[in-house]
């Protein structure tokens, strides 16, 4: 069992690591891909160069043996849709469970995604959710929610995709837009960020004004 957890983490901080961490914990994981997008189908083009993404992305996950980089979405040109990636690791891994980690507000969302039904039949979508976010999905997400969900992580492990799990856990109220607000005006968001990636944030001025 592998899994992907895509964004633009732009800034990456404790949120998302805390969401890879219980994700990691839940699954009993060996390895947990984070995949930075380029350019976003479904929000603005990150503010910040990619390779000051990438640079934050590696110092921030470095004390976490489990934590890794896939850089395929950075490597192609035109959107990033999470498909591609998807059948091209699912061409890599024919007979391994995926598991694509998103949060909450992406999963409302998901039915606006470049073809989300063939996303869902190529691995299990697991869902974070922040403090204070609910599942708000109509029509046929909600029919997917219906079908797909389960609780049962052995029937994760038996199939290759096409279920949906709520993560459980504890929960950070961090969002890398806030943060990159916070340090336009230099308000110091230190508590929401690793340490290294404050520093290099700082060392670099990203996020001024």
């Amino acid at each position: 069992m592998i899994a992907i957890f895509g964004g633009t983490f732009d800034p990456i901080h404790f949120g998302h690591l805390n969401m890879a961490q219980q994700c990691v914990a839940t699954f009993k994981l060996h390895s947990l891909y984070f995949m930075p997008c380029a350019i976003p189908a479904h929000k603005a083009a990150p503010g910040i160069s990619t390779e000051h993404r990438i640079e934050m992305l590696k110092t921030a996950i470095k004390p976490y043996s489990q934590f890794k980089l896939d850089l395929r979405e950075l490597k192609r040109s035109g959107p990033s849709y999470s498909l591609l990636s998807l059948q091209e690791l699912r061409a890599e891994n024919p007979d391994t469970p995926i598991l694509f980690l998103i949060g909450m507000d992406s999963f409302n969302n998901l039915d606006k995604w470049y073809q989300w039904q063939t996303i869902t039949s190529l691995c299990h979508i697991v869902v974070y959710q922040r403090p204070g976010q609910n599942c708000d999905v109509q029509g046929e997400l909600k029919n997917y929610k219906q079908q797909a969900m389960s609780n049962d992580i052995s029937l994760l492990n038996e199939k290759n995709g096409g279920h949906l799990y709520f993560l459980e856990g504890k929960q950070l109220d961090a969002a890398s837009s806030t943060i990159r607000q916070a340090l336009k005006k230099s308000i110091k968001k230190s508590e929401l960020l690793p340490d290294t990636v404050s520093h290099y944030i700082e060392q670099h001025q990203l996020y001024q004004e």
